[in-house]
């Protein structure tokens, strides 16, 4: 079975976050980084070399396959700002006012933070937190 890479790491996300281009994606990070410490009360770690993390659970899946994942994280990509553990298939309620986005499979994709509602992703990153996860964590259990 392949070794899981996105793992926690000791690198510093304030110097990840520096490197950020473009600048409009480095400060919509920052914001971001505000928005899930806020809501999680814990510090952010850098899991492998472009996820920033808050929290972690364990997870297996019906293959056998386990490991642990972040509760809350984000990816400043170029094209966009990734964000894991605030969307889920069948969970698009919780997006209906934030503003324009896409998403995959289990990530949210959001473009520039000047066209959202900041409050409202706020409360769905506090959603998240506050119970959104363990919901999915028993699914992928199953």
């Amino acid at each position: 079975m392949a070794e899981t890479k996105t793992v926690p790491t000791s690198a510093s996300v304030t110097e990840f976050l520096a490197q950020v281009e473009p600048l409009g994606r480095r400060e919509d990070a920052e914001v971001l980084l505000g928005l899930m410490r806020d809501a999680s009360g814990v510090e952010p770690v850098m899991w492998g070399t472009n996820i920033i993390g808050f929290g972690s659970f364990h997870y297996r899946y019906a293959s056998g396959h386990e490991g642990d994942m972040p509760v809350l994280s984000f990816s400043p990509r170029k094209a966009s700002m990734s964000v894991y553990g605030v969307y889920y298939p069948g969970f698009e309620s919780q997006l209906t006012e934030i503003g324009p986005y896409k998403t995959g499979k289990w990530c949210l994709y959001l473009g520039r933070f000047a066209s959202l509602n900041l409050e409202a992703l706020r409360h769905t990153i506090a959603w998240a937190w506050n119970g959104g996860v363990p919901v999915i964590a028993e699914e992928l259990s199953q």
